[in-house]
């Protein structure tokens, strides 16, 4: 295989605040876009194989790793993240770019198209949500309950909190119980590429991550389904406990001519379940 330089580097946003990105060949641009708490560990064997073909970006969120935390609350909302994606594509010098978001980066994703739809070539939701998964996630009601239990106490004590959250996310039961849970499928994930994901949620802020599950609660996707007009994929793992499938199919149904995939076994990351299947899928999208 051919080795593919990467360039890293920051692009200057609306708000001028500085978003880290990481770019890798040459030809039409795919944008990846991943899910709250995650990193571009996630893109990892799209970016190789796409690379090869496309100029493969990824980015780092607002207040995740290399993109620092905003100061204003109000630069840290989906709408300030989905500004983004303008923003990074007129640092790239291209008009338009296929995107391809997971999890909560379906959202990020959404909201952008709101704000500037012509510069949406086409776009992939793997294991997406338009509005609030949160009552049915891992097949519970506890989720938002447990959040509203966590914002309460952590603004009473941020500091015993912070330390409690790392603790929680790097304690060794975390893995198997996020496999049981239906967040990966560690018969078929890297291991690596899980140890990875538990680092990076554990030194995660955790004033990001709060703001934006928030926001993630809140927003409501649903009114710029039926209004989207470029061609549109929708993957699905049948293992995903994390983003119920009723919301995925929901999606496929109310985008015009969307294409639906699911995938057997396939967890929340299906990406990283079976990588070479998912490449070969969106590859054959994206050039139909």
């Amino acid at each position: 295989m051919i080795k593919v330089e990467k360039k890293l580097g920051f692009f200057k946003s609306y708000d001028d605040h500085l978003v880290y990105y990481e770019t890798r060949g040459k030809g039409e641009v795919i944008v990846f876009v991943y899910g709250l708490a995650c990193l571009i560990n996630h893109w990892n064997h799209q970016l190789d194989y796409f690379s090869a073909t496309h100029r493969s970006v990824a980015f780092d969120l607002r207040g995740h790793h290399k993109t620092a935390k905003p100061e204003a609350k109000e630069s840290l909302t989906l709408d300030a993240l989905g500004k983004d994606l303008k923003f990074l594509l007129q640092h790239l010098q291209v008009s338009h770019a296929h995107f391809v978001g997971h999890s909560f980066g379906s959202q990020v994703i959404l909201n952008g198209y709101k704000h500037n739809p012509q510069i949406f070539q086409s776009m992939t939701f793997i294991n997406g949500f338009a509005s609030n998964p949160i009552k049915n996630m891992f097949g519970v009601n506890l989720v938002e309950k447990f959040y509203y239990f966590l914002k309460s106490n952590y603004i009473q004590n941020p500091i015993l909190w912070k330390n409690l959250w790392k603790l929680g996310v790097e304690n060794p039961l975390t893995v198997p119980l996020t496999s049981i849970a239906g967040g990966f499928n560690v018969k078929l994930t890297s291991l690596k590429d899980i140890q990875v994901y538990v680092k990076g949620v554990a030194n995660m802020d955790l004033d990001v991550f709060l703001s934006l599950f928030e926001e993630l609660m809140s927003f409501d996707g649903d009114s710029i389904l039926n209004s989207i007009d470029c061609p549109t994929l929708i993957i699905s793992g049948e293992n995903d406990k994390v983003t119920p499938l009723s919301f995925q199919e929901k999606m496929a149904h109310q985008i015009p001519h969307a294409e639906f995939l699911k995938v057997p076994y396939g967890s929340h990351c299906t990406q990283l379940d079976f990588p070479d299947y998912i490449n070969l899928r969106l590859e054959k999208f994206i050039h139909t």
